[in-house]
């Protein structure tokens, strides 16, 4: 059954226009609901459930709260916040009936308390992560400021064979056997030199992946959490970069492995060579020495066992554990990005994910409440991100993911695989998509989501949409513009290529001459309004069209609006139709990326300018 049209004019999400207060353990906070002027409502009550026993709470229309232009219709209600997570929703009586609207939609049918509203009451964000724009470098390909710190060829051997050391500017060797075991020379120092230049792009915050002691160059075979590898600089170039970063106001973020070591760790060699070791009980040991669980059965990188409690205090749990230690003087890193965090404590009947999780944020936060604390995650992370384990998740499943495939139908997850999707994915399910994600999870943590095109684990960006700059443009605006912490992977600015790993981790070209120097300016214009404009790091969304080649969502505060229209190809949308949006009417907007002035009539956006590839950014504010 489709929606009669009255229930697109519903909007409601945990941004400041729609729930105002404060949000403490005992208090309450206003809670307002926008629907149309004329949609035939003529009751509402908030559905909530404190300590499970459900709660109806009529709401009372309204003054608008903005301007008594508004086309549309304001309510409002107090909800107390008794609970750390409280959730809610809203029943809407119609004279054909009630309708439930939750952050899943507007549907005829009750809903699971799976897609209400939730509100963290209590909650400490890491106040510096929503205006971040974040920057990930690979360190070996990035840039190289020490040679006389390059692994040499044939210095030692991995996977059975000598390493190899390239110049940099070549490619890397795609063939098999090669991808870890080839090394360019970049480090911790070259990063140091290249910080103007970042500082020039308007990165604010690094994330760095693993710069611990590891034979690889990916280094996520860990050797020795607790040392910088002397190939990357070691420990003093880790000092000289986070002073280099404090001196520009810059924040920093590495990478840990907590999921699996290398086999060359001191735990696993003494657990190897005594099965009483201490170390025995870190690992999944089913024969000893030689049968043991390892990640994805790579023998190199044998699993860790969280059953051990002296490996929970080894690593993040212990007054000295590994996660504090970073976190501490001279380094101060300002974040942990946990690697496979899917699959972290968790192996057949041991499963202890949330557990391990819980007890990470609870080290991590006690070293430093402002940390942020981010876990990969490819798939459904949402479990996660209620407020009392992971701050954010690297958002590919509810971001990422279904952007390139809307774009180019390239299923970056699975790339050249049987079951990767070949299609374009409609805009209608990207949207339901985006939707679901942001439902899913509190709003407060939604704004801190970690939203990125590619890393060294996907094909870049601009190989993903097949080399069409106009579509690398497309992304990058929405990258900017959506819910959540934009993180450019290094090289994507000038326009780098690459396949899957590794000839997605090919040397940073650093002659402009080589730059697309337009995208560059293209990316420098984005961080700017990412940085200036308020709505974009603390306002609401709603998508407001997803039909043909064209999706347009807005954000929006109280006294700033913006309405984002992007299109992957023509489609003869020569203006867009704006019903659901609660705008005033004759509201005028202003493009950012041209300059060219709009307004909002007869309920339509006129798209003066938009090309049949192409991106716009339609401001109403101060």
């Amino acid at each position: 059954m489709q929606n009669p049209s009255w229930t697109g004019t519903v909007h409601h999400d945990g941004s400041p226009l729609y729930v105002q207060g404060e949000y403490t353990t005992g208090g309450q906070v206003k809670i307002l609901l926008r629907t149309g002027a004329d949609a035939p409502i003529e009751r509402v009550f908030l559905r909530s459930y404190p300590n499970g026993e459900q709660e109806m709470t009529e709401m009372r229309s309204t003054p608008v709260p903005i301007s008594p232009a508004e086309n549309c219709r304001w309510w409002e209600a107090a909800f107390p916040l008794t609970m750390p997570q409280n959730t809610y929703r809203f029943l809407l009586l119609t004279p054909e009936g009630g309708w439930w609207y939750s952050a899943a939609g507007v549907t005829r049918h009750s809903p699971t308390d799976a897609t209400d509203f939730k509100l963290l009451a209590g909650y400490h964000r890491p106040d510096w992560v929503r205006s971040a724009v974040f920057y990930q470098i690979f360190p070996d390909r990035f840039a190289d400021g020490d040679p006389s710190n390059n692994v040499r060829d044939g210095e030692y051997s991995l996977y059975g064979l000598p390493v190899i050391a390239r110049k940099w500017g070549e490619r890397p060797n795609t063939a098999r056997g090669y991808g870890g075991r080839e090394f360019f020379g970049g480090d911790l120092q070259g990063i140091t030199q290249k910080l103007a230049y970042l500082e020039e792009l308007g990165v604010t915050a690094l994330y760095l992946t693993p710069i611990f002691t590891a034979p690889s160059n990916h280094k996520y075979d860990v050797a020795d959490y607790r040392e910088v590898d002397v190939h990357f600089g070691g420990n003093e170039a880790l000092k000289e970069l986070r002073a280099a970063l404090d001196g520009r106001g810059m924040r920093l973020m590495l990478d840990i492995v907590p999921n699996h070591s290398g086999k060359t760790h001191g735990w696993f060699t003494s657990a190897l060579a005594d099965p009483n070791s201490p170390t025995v009980e870190y690992f999944f040991f089913y024969r000893h020495p030689h049968e043991y669980e390892s990640w994805f059965g790579t023998g190199s990188l044998p699993k860790l066992n969280y059953q051990s409690q002296a490996l929970r205090d080894e690593m993040y749990a212990g007054e000295n554990s590994i996660m504090r230690s970073w976190l501490r003087p001279p380094y101060r890193i300002d974040g942990w990005r946990v690697d496979v965090a899917n699959m972290l404590g968790r192996q057949g009947e041991s499963q202890l994910g949330h557990k391990v999780g819980r007890g990470m944020r609870k080290a991590v936060k006690q070293e430093d409440p402002q940390a942020y604390l981010l876990g990969e995650h490819f798939h459904d992370g949402t479990s996660h991100l209620q407020g009392d384990e992971l701050d954010a998740a690297m958002n590919y499943r509810g971001f990422s993911l279904p952007l390139l495939r809307w774009l180019s139908g390239f299923d970056t997850a699975y790339p050249h695989r049987p079951y990767a999707d070949p299609h374009l994915l409609p805009g209608e399910a990207l949207a339901a998509q985006w939707q679901a994600f942001l439902a899913a999870i509190p709003w407060q943590i939604a704004l801190q989501q970690f939203n990125l095109l590619g890393s060294h684990d996907t094909p870049r960006v601009l190989t993903a949409v097949k080399d069409n700059a106009g579509l690398a443009r497309v992304a990058a605006a929405i990258l900017m513009t959506f819910p959540g912490v934009p993180c450019i992977y290094y090289g994507d600015e000038i326009g780098l290529e690459g396949g899957p790993d590794p000839d997605n981790r090919r040397p940073m070209v650093w002659e402009p001459a080589q730059w697309d120097n337009d995208l560059r300016e293209f990316y420098r214009k984005l961080i700017r309004l990412r940085k200036e404009l308020a709505v974009l790091q603390e306002g609401g969304f709603q998508v407001l069209y997803a039909e043909g080649e064209t999706i347009a969502y807005q954000r929006e505060m109280p006294g700033e609006r913006l309405i984002v229209v992007a299109r992957r190809a023509a489609d003869g949308l020569a203006a867009l139709p704006l019903t659901g949006a609660g705008l005033a009417p004759d509201t005028k907007f202003r493009e950012l990326l041209s300059g060219v002035e709009g307004i909002h009539s007869d309920n339509h956006l006129f798209l003066e300018g938009l090309g049949d590839t192409g991106v716009q950014i339609w401001y109403s504010g101060a």
